[in-house]
């Protein structure tokens, strides 16, 4: 065999390999962060502790949303200082990586498949099991997306897919950018994101 014929083999054995391996990888972010979130079960905005634990599995433009809705959250405090008034915020009572109500706790998780897709992120489709109920556990689906940065993958959004409960997909990023104009409470108004249809 020619030089040459090794060097294009090596090559081609190089890309292929590359080709397999890469869904793997974020696979393995996906499973580590939702090992994390059924150890925790985080509700509401991650602080302290749990923005420490979860910050590595972050993207920026992710960790700068979170920052703004906790500054969003800060003015609204600073507005409305009646301690018996409920916050309007639709990410209070939610889990940022699961959902709300008892979607707030999985007991368990899975990952399904993971797909790349056009823009050079990958889909990594979980389903998220809470319970038991006498009729059996609840399961419901999420869908991770995540992207290489440098050298690494992270988490750079959360869809919350559609199912019997839920009457259409919703992000992560729309939930927490509800009612906000960056950093700023402007409330809800006409422009109200609609999580009502999710139970």
């Amino acid at each position: 065999m020619t030089r040459l014929r090794c060097i294009i083999l090596v090559q081609f054995a190089t890309i292929l390999a590359l080709g397999q391996v890469a869904p793997k990888q974020p696979e393995a972010l996906v499973r580590s962060l939702y090992g994390e979130v059924v150890a925790r079960q985080p509700v509401g905005l991650p602080r302290d502790a749990n923005m420490t634990t979860f910050t590595p599995y972050l993207s920026k433009a992710l960790i700068h949303r979170i920052d703004l809705t906790t500054a969003c959250e800060s003015e609204y405090f600073r507005q409305h200082q009646n301690p018996n008034e409920k916050p309007p915020f639709y990410w209070l009572e939610f889990g940022i990586f699961s959902g709300g109500n008892e979607r707030t706790s999985p007991r368990a998780f899975h990952i399904e498949r993971t797909q790349s897709e056009k823009d050079g992120s990958f889909r990594v489709n979980v389903s998220l099991t809470w319970g038991p109920h006498p009729e059996g556990p609840e399961i419901w689906r999420v869908a991770a997306v995540v992207r290489r940065k440098e050298s690494h993958f992270v988490l750079d959004d959360v869809i919350f897919l559609k199912d019997e409960a839920m009457e259409a997909e919703s992000r992560l990023s729309q939930i927490l950018a509800s009612g906000c104009d960056g950093g700023r409470w402007d409330g809800y108004g006409e422009h109200e994101y609609d999580l009502k249809r999710q139970r």
